[in-house]
């Protein structure tokens, strides 16, 4: 296989950093990678050829650092710059930097970029070339009373998108018009922070839409192709989160007419490189022929590009690196052919029961399923064992990527991998994704934007610990389950005395609660485990990959995980923690008073909504704290007045005061 270049640099960390690596290496190319301080022992560090650190922690001080990236390529011989996606892969200012630097940018050109750059300019763009667009307000006028005057041309239900950048920033759905310029004002401060960049357009919003977007490819020799659709209907907060590809329902006929659409924009901006035309489709009656629209075009390649790659058998980045190179397509239209299904989840570190906050921690436990009994699987990740989620950057941990000869097949490969991946150190969305594939609606293929809030109180109820889970605890904590079972007397009846077996103490803790067991040895396997009023009698037998535990009501095959100051039960993809403390060193917890809110994760404080002696109603808000690249909303529990409130621009830990009030009741107490 010839070179098309000897060494790249690749702008970006994480999973895409890592994926751009490994073809890069199979291709006989030398790579950089760049890291701040934070990624500094980051997996796509270890896995380059070459690394340059480029800056502190915050992506602004780092990876949104243009000339930083563009110096490190210069110093280490690269001759062309990898973006990934994200930071500044959309840039076309960073663009007109690496050609002026003499070096090649893996992508399309500028004013590729820049055409596609603005949703308004791109949709009068396409409706010039041809091509459906979503009826709505395109215009450069920014003010409240004109956009909420389109707003009622249009009619509501509307949305305000953000006319830079993607990924759901600055989006938000308008039922009444009496919250539109709430709305507008939330999705401009979001826009600005995540683009630099205001500026709206307003839409009208289609009752069940599905998200199915095309993949398509150009070369700098006039050649343009598609390589089939994606569907990423399954949504949350504009974010997708399960993609496929094909779509499920889709005819030739509505294939052909939305994949001609797609080359056709393409071709309108003499595209090259990898890129993703989106559409917008009307569901209501089934997929129609005439019933999708152009939203946007993806100037670089999409997260979920793997699914591409598992129904053609094609590597994108490698096509992405030769046509940079200078060459032709390897492939003609006529040549790429469709195979099977494939389904990407996103493995996230967030809490779906707790609004799907973002989530720190160190990942103390981490293994995938190297393969499934319906399918292949593939695993993106730019994570190992032992590393950090971080409050820096986005919290995904891993695609899992499965491919079956038909939708069945995948949706049980999926549900496979899901459940064989084992996490402990964070909490993940593993379970709601798990949900998500069993869902009675996904399943049949019947999926829109709003699958996922209509039916999230079912896809979100708490993971139920499983029977024999708090048991296998104890026995960890007590020790005895790491001592040899020789099956000889002496190590059989480690636990005897004269009178009764002696009980090694056990005390989890929760919280300020704590609770004591007494584990005792009643023969080669077998336990009993004591509490407050019952006895638990068990047999523990250690098979080759996990424990079996059996008992009354108990039937449990898992694995334990050593955490600090306690132990994670991993089984069927689910992990229950529990703490231990040591019985002979307790302390009680100091109690904290006052009443107040507290951060729920690592984040800067974006705007304050009231002041010290506001008296403030229940559901009021009272903050908008950004974390993670998300506004967070916090709101008043009850009424009340009040007494202290962070400041606003404040970076803040998890955790950490963010209001103190006092409840109106103590409040108007104090007037007797």
């Amino acid at each position: 296989m010839t070179k098309t270049f000897s060494r790249i640099l690749i702008a970006n960390r994480g999973e895409i950093a890592c994926r751009v690596i490994r073809t890069a290496q199979r291709m006989g190319i030398g790579t950089v990678a760049v890291y701040s301080d934070a990624d500094a022992h980051a997996l796509h560090v270890a896995m380059a050829d070459e690394a340059v650190n480029i800056g502190p922690a915050p992506v602004t001080d780092s990876y949104l650092r243009a000339d930083h990236i563009i110096a490190a390529a210069l110093k280490t011989g690269a001759e062309a710059i990898h973006p990934g996606y994200g930071f500044l892969s959309e840039n076309p200012g960073f663009v007109d930097a690496v050609v002026k630097a003499g070096l090649v940018f893996i992508g399309p050109s500028a004013d590729s970029i820049r055409a596609m750059g603005l949703k308004d300019a791109a949709k009068r763009l396409m409706e010039k070339a041809g091509v459906p667009v979503v009826p709505g307000y395109h215009g450069e006028a920014q003010e409240l009373v004109v956009l909420a005057s389109k707003a009622r041309e249009i009619g509501y239900p509307v949305l305000i998108k953000a006319r830079a950048g993607g990924g759901g920033k600055g989006m938000r759905k308008v039922d009444d018009p009496n919250d539109f310029a709430e709305s507008l004002g939330s999705a401009r401060r979001e826009a600005k922070s995540a683009f630099g960049d205001d500026r709206v357009l307003v839409e009208k919003y289609i009752a069940k839409p599905r998200h199915i977007e095309v993949q398509v490819f150009g070369d700098n020799h006039g050649n343009v192709v598609h390589l089939y659709e994606r569907d990423c209907s399954l949504q949350r907060r504009h974010q997708k989160v399960i993609e496929e590809a094909p779509a499920p329902g889709i005819t030739a006929e509505v294939r052909a007419a939305m994949t001609n659409a797609a080359v056709k924009a393409a071709q309108a901006i003499n595209y090259s490189g990898a890129g993703t035309i989106e559409f917008i489709v009307d569901a209501t009656e089934g997929l129609k022929p005439d019933r999708f629209w152009f939203m946007e075009m993806n100037t670089r390649l999409q997260v979920e590009h793997p699914v591409t790659e598992m129904i053609t058998g094609l590597d994108l980045v490698e096509w992405q690196l030769r046509v940079a190179a200078g060459e032709k397509l390897p492939l003609t239209q006529k040549q790429i052919a469709l195979n099977g299904h494939a389904i990407e989840a996103r493995l996230y570190a967030e809490d779906p029961a707790k609004s799907f906050l973002p989530a720190t921690g160190t990942l103390h436990h981490l293994a995938f399923p190297a393969s499934v009994q319906d399918g292949a699987v593939r695993v993106e990740t730019g994570v190992r064992a032992g590393d950090t989620i971080s409050p820096f950057y986005d919290p995904m941990i891993a695609k899992l990527v499965v491919h079956g000869a038909d939708r069945t097949a995948a949706l049980a490969a999926m549900e496979s991998a899901l459940t064989q991946t084992e996490i402990a150190g964070t909490t993940t969305n593993a379970p709601f994704l798990t949900a998500l594939i069993r869902h009675e609606g996904f399943a049949a293929g019947d999926v829109d934007t709003g699958l996922i809030d209509r039916d999230l109180a079912g896809l979100i109820v708490p993971v139920a610990i499983e029977a024999g889970s708090k048991e296998l605890a104890i026995l960890y904590a007590s020790g005895l389950l790491k001592r040899p079972v020789l099956g000889d007397p002496w190590t059989a009846l480690r636990g005897y005395s004269h009178n009764s077996a002696l009980a090694y103490p056990v005390v989890l803790a929760n919280g300020n609660n704590t609770v004591r067991y007494g584990v005792s040895v009643h023969g080669d396997e077998r336990y009993a485990i004591s509490g407050a009023d019952t006895t638990t009698l068990l047999r523990v037998r250690h098979e080759p990959a996990c424990w079996h535990v059996t008992g009354k009501g108990i039937n449990l095959r898992a694995k334990t995980v050593a955490i600090p100051h306690g132990v994670a039960v991993l089984s069927r993809g689910a992990a229950a923690t529990f703490n231990i403390a040591d019985p002979f060193l307790l302390a009680e917890a100091a109690g904290s008073g006052g009443d107040r809110l507290t951060a729920p994760m690592p984040g800067l404080v974006k705007s304050v909504r009231v002041t010290v002696g506001d008296h403030v109603k229940k559901g009021q808000i009272l903050l908008v704290l950004e974390a993670m690249k998300m506004e967070h909303t916090i709101s008043a529990p009850h009424d009340g007045t009040i007494v202290e409130i962070a400041s606003e621009g404040s970076q803040v830990k998890e955790k950490s005061s963010l209001v103190r009030f006092e409840e109106a009741a103590s409040v108007d107490s104090t007037k007797n």
